[in-house]
């Protein structure tokens, strides 16, 4: 076997490997054995057919067996061994490959095109500027986060007697016809109430103003403001027959829970950051604040990285691909559908290429490394975020550790963890290495931003 290299250009090279058949009789002559040990033809016992019958009926199959396969393992060790960078697979050169005939041919020659991976090296410094969008967090924005926090860590009490706006109510709904209970109307046992959420101020302030044991009478399509959904969940009905309820209805108040909002006190602070890990109220509101400003640093990340694409594909716009070979690839793996979809999407295709190898050649310049802990943590951060949009929030963490050992198994979520981490370490390489021109802006100013954003293409 004999193999050689050709560069083409700075972007693509040739593979040629020629075959004889020294190279692969021996393996031949082998399976051909094996062959005539279990074949089944009739007119000769069980492996007594003559190797010639044997060679003449599966020989072609065979040869090209093992020809793909001496050439498969040959292309694949060259590429490995002379550490040759390539994108995607070897394709078969259109121009220089003759036809094969497996038949009549004992000496073979195959012709592949590389896309080669090429060499980048980029200039980046703090004499580049790039912008940093910061969201300003206001004392507004802290106290409504607080807010939340004592409401979600809040406590009723079910022994209380008046009622107040957070109050949940529970008591006898019953269906009337001029003033008296409607014979076969709506009842309802166990319906549940709280004032806060009726809508008509003057039906809020009846609940409001009455106690325990009290009997109510008010109108649910005036209280509820024709809102179908309330009202059907209020009278336990489907949401087609909301609309149809106009009567009145009386309200005989059984139980009153009270709801209480959670003190600002040490309880409180250790439910949400830990045990003293903050002590007083000031230290707790800038713990919140720093919470609320760790929340918008994803999409400030991204945001930059956005902005910083442009400026990146410009450091290597001197670089020129395989395009032809490219394509081909692209295609043989079933990126796209077809060559005008290809087409469209192509210039796409180069930037995250180009975007990829600045990343690449800056992880392997500066010894970045992927550390098993690092990716543990974005596959526990993947699966958070996965069950947290089913509304699965109170998920133990030794169970997220689970799911997410199981999801660094799957190999095409583990290599897209580890580029995740790759990712990060870059973007905060490059943040740390240009010079930020810091935009400081309000949560809605930047989320007008992020979708203006979103309309646009990347080139």
């Amino acid at each position: 076997m004999n193999i050689s290299f050709n560069n083409r250009d700075a972007a693509s090279a040739t593979l040629k490997i020629e075959l004889t058949k020294e190279d692969y009789a021996t393996k031949m002559d082998k399976t051909l054995r094996e062959l005539r040990r279990d074949a089944n033809i009739p007119g000769f016992r069980k492996g007594m057919v003559p190797i010639g019958i044997v060679r003449k009926k599966y020989g072609k199959s065979i040869i090209a067996k093992e020809i793909n396969d001496l050439v498969s393992e040959a292309l694949q060790n060259y590429i490995s061994n002379n550490k040759i960078e390539i994108f995607g697979q070897p394709m078969p050169n259109e121009n220089e490959q003759k036809e094969i005939d497996f038949e009549t041919q004992e000496d073979f020659e195959f012709y592949f095109d590389l896309a080669l991976v090429p060499q980048v090296e980029v200039d980046i410094s703090d004499k580049d500027t790039l912008p940093y969008y910061q969201v300003i967090i206001s004392d507004d924005m802290v106290d409504k986060r607080i807010e939340s926090y004592q409401a979600t860590f809040g406590t009723y009490d079910d022994t209380a007697e008046a009622v107040t706006e957070k109050d949940m109510i529970k008591g006898t709904v019953t269906e009337l016809e001029n003033g008296l209970p409607r014979k076969e109307g709506l009842l309802v046992e166990d319906a549940i109430l709280i004032p806060m959420y009726i809508k008509n101020e003057e039906d809020k302030h009846t609940f409001m103003t009455a106690k325990k044991g009290d009997t109510l009478t008010f109108n649910p399509q005036r209280a509820f403001e024709g809102s179908e959904a309330e009202i059907a969940s209020f009278l336990r009905i489907n949401r087609e027959e909301a609309p149809s309820i106009t009567a009145d209805f009386s309200f005989t108040i059984a139980e009153v829970t009270h709801y209480k909002e959670a003190d600002l006190d040490q309880e409180l602070y250790d439910k949400i950051f830990g045990k003293e890990v903050v002590t007083d109220e000031e230290s707790f509101r800038e713990k919140v604040r720093e919470s609320l400003k760790e929340q918008y640093t994803p999409q400030s990340n991204y945001k930059f990285f956005t902005d910083a694409r442009p400026f990146l594909l410009d450091k290597v716009a001197h670089i020129t691909f395989a395009d032809d070979i490219l394509k081909r690839c692209m295609l043989d793996q079933n990126m796209f559908e077809n060559d005008e979809h290809l087409n469209e999407n192509y210039s796409q295709v180069l930037g995250d290429l180009k975007i990829k190898l600045i990343k690449d050649m800056i992880v392997s310049k500066y010894g970045f490394t992927v550390e098993e802990e690092e990716r543990e943590a974005v596959a526990r951060t993947m699966v958070h975020t996965q069950l947290a949009q089913y509304g699965m929030n109170y998920i133990t963490d030794d169970l997220i550790a689970d799911y997410a050992k199981d999801l660094l198994k799957d190999k095409k979520a583990s290599d897209n963890i580890t580029d995740r981490v790759k990712e990060d370490k870059f973007m905060n390489w490059l943040k740390n290495t240009v010079h930020l021109d810091v935009k400081e802006i309000s949560p809605d100013e930047f989320v007008a931003i992020l979708q203006s954003n979103e309309q646009k293409q990347p080139a």
